[in-house]
């Protein structure tokens, strides 16, 4: 069983910065393909990032593309999302998620990952 931990939400002012973590436990993340996600209030889950098991291929919602990077440290089993210029709209709950059927096809979409996180509220104010 894999248990993943999001970390490093909170509160910014826009135009701020921060760094969400997503730590896993129970399975190591190095095989694996690990995908971040929000979803607002009111609205459906929608894909943010993605990374390969290496590193080697990423994929961003346009919405978040050049501001967001998504990176991995597989010696630390931790997922990681760096994000700047934050906007309001980027207010949400964010979620880390592995995909067992790795890179491919599919890659933006919700059901085809395995394993969630619980979240970790990021809130952006103007």
């Amino acid at each position: 069983q894999v248990q993943l931990e999001e970390s490093g939400g909170g509160l910014v002012q826009a135009g701020g910065s921060l760094r969400l973590s997503c730590a896993a436990s129970g399975r190591t993340l190095s095989s694996y393909a690990m995908g971040w996600f929000r979803q607002a209030p009111g609205k459906e889950r929608e894909f943010v990032a993605a990374i390969s098991w290496s590193g080697g291929s990423t994929y961003y919602a346009d919405s978040v593309k050049g501001r967001f990077t998504i990176s991995r440290d597989n010696a630390k089993n931790t997922v990681y999302l760096q994000m700047n210029s934050l906007k309001p709209e980027d207010t949400a709950v964010y979620y880390c998620a592995l995909r067992t059927e790795g890179w491919g096809p599919g890659i933006v979409s919700p059901e085809s990952y395995d394993y969630w996180g619980q979240g970790t509220q990021v809130t952006v104010s103007s």
